[in-house]
């Protein structure tokens, strides 16, 4: 029997949750629910769901202190709901490690579609294409595909799940520029929406592996294009 993924909805606002609940039911996974930023902490910490939804604006604790202290622990997905014309949280989220966001007033069907996109890859190659499960190996950076271990000097790397397959789409095409719709697009799987979420993936992903971020030997900028990888 194929184990059902689980999910936490951490959001305070008992109607937005029961809807996204039933959705997210209707499509096979085991839900539970928190309204409160402590108790989804608590909650979330105690046993490790598959994936968070978690509302920024939240009683108790906020939504990006429980994400900070969530990653702190574990680099389980996390998807973040703003408000509409929110930047500054929806970036903050994106820095501390949300894997993705989505913007109220949302469409139910939208978010269960990021949640599957997000789980996803987050499982890595399903179809054991030998391609995608080989090791990469690029100077001091190992990427061990299968088991989705980093190590950078034979010390572990913890990534997210949109940083880890940012990481592999980058080192599995050395050296080719992608503007950011293209990594958007391979990357989150969408065709549209706000793609400084690639910009800020890229600067967690210097921030963690390169030895000066500001300067980076790896994930290089090409100016008015986007980003290539230089083993």
């Amino acid at each position: 029997m194929v184990k059902q993924p689980r999910i936490l909805i951490v959001e305070d606002d008992a109607t937005i949750s029961e809807i996204v609940v039933r959705y997210l039911e209707r499509e096979g996974f085991s839900v539970s629910t928190a309204q409160d930023g402590r108790v989804g902490l608590e909650t979330a910490l105690a046993d490790l769901p598959d994936l968070m939804v978690l509302d920024i604006m939240l009683p108790g604790l906020d939504g990006l202190e429980v994400c900070r202290r969530v990653r702190d622990t574990a680099p389980i997905p996390i998807i973040m709901l703003t408000a509409l014309g929110e930047e500054t949280d929806r970036v903050m989220g994106l820095e501390l490690g949300a894997d993705d966001y989505v913007t109220k007033p949302f469409s139910p069907r939208e978010l269960t579609a990021r949640v599957k996109s997000v789980l996803r890859r987050a499982g890595g190659s399903l179809n054991g294409d030998t391609e995608l499960t080989s090791p990469l190996t690029a100077g001091n950076i190992h990427v061990d595909v299968e088991s989705r271990e980093v190590q950078m000097d034979g010390e572990i790397v913890s990534l997210t799940a949109r940083e880890f397959e940012l990481l592999t789409h980058l080192m599995r095409h050395p050296r080719r520029v992608f503007t950011r719709e293209e990594l958007f697009e391979a990357v989150w799987g969408y065709t549209f929406g706000d793609t400084s979420t690639v910009t800020v993936h890229v600067r967690r992903l210097r921030e963690k592996l390169e030895s000066d971020p500001a300067n980076p030997n790896m994930i290089k900028t090409v100016w008015g294009i986007g980003y290539r990888f230089d083993p």
